[in-house]
């Protein structure tokens, strides 16, 4: 029986060509389609744009165009970001599993990456809005040294509706991420934000200890 035989049974509202009009429409229902089934299409393609957009968005804070061509810094994007992105995310859904353990949350580490992966969707259209703005400003965008808003009233304009749409895509995938926790894990709303932070609130306080350490001891 094929993967697509297999959902057949699963409803008459959703197809698995639907998926994604249905992550817009309906998100908790998707989210319970993709967990139930173990829906793993386009889970790689989703995690490897996504580590790409991770890894443009830290070529920009941290002015890589100041040491990289514009060439050689796309390449890097694209090559660092598609495969270490990954592991990153495969991290963080580790992560995510083994804290929410301590909510009695159900989900293993393949489970969450698979949530976290459709939960991302939104924000690889930032791809797409990376194209008009490097186009413009060039290697630009990604040095310490550059003056965004000498570049005139309509770049302007461009340049910072560009960037409110990045952040709105942004914030869409959060929420997506907190329903599709909640969903997997089992969780109310709320403890499903709790969930989704625990792992950088752990990661913060293990450095604070250990600075305290040294403080104390040094």
């Amino acid at each position: 029986m094929s993967e697509f035989d297999e959902l057949d049974n699963y409803s008459e509202k959703i197809e698995p060509k639907e998926i994604f009009y249905k992550l817009i429409t309906s998100p908790k229902e998707a989210f319970r389609f993709i967990n139930d089934y173990k829906f793993e299409k386009h889970v790689t393609l989703l995690l490897f744009l996504a580590g790409i957009v991770q890894t443009f968005d830290k070529a920009t804070n941290k002015n890589m165009g100041d040491s990289f061509s514009l060439p050689g810094l796309i390449a890097f994007c694209i090559i660092f970001g598609g495969i270490f992105g990954w592991i990153t995310y495969y991290i963080y859904a580790a992560s995510i599993s083994w804290t929410g353990k301590w909510f009695q949350g159900r989900a293993d580490t393949q489970s969450i990456l698979r949530i976290l992966a459709y939960s991302l969707f939104p924000s690889v259209f930032i791809l797409i809005l990376l194209i008009p703005q490097i186009a413009i400003y060039g290697n630009g965008m990604f040095q310490s040294d550059y003056d965004i808003s000498s570049t005139g009233l309509v770049n302007n304009i461009v340049y910072f509706g560009l960037l409110l749409c990045g952040v709105i895509l942004g914030i869409w995938s959060f929420v997506l991420s907190i329903i599709g926790i909640s969903e997997v894990q089992k969780f109310s709303i709320w403890k499903a934000l709790l969930n989704l932070l625990m792992p950088a609130l752990l990661l913060i306080s293990i450095i604070l200890i250990i600075a305290l350490l040294f403080w104390i001891f040094w």
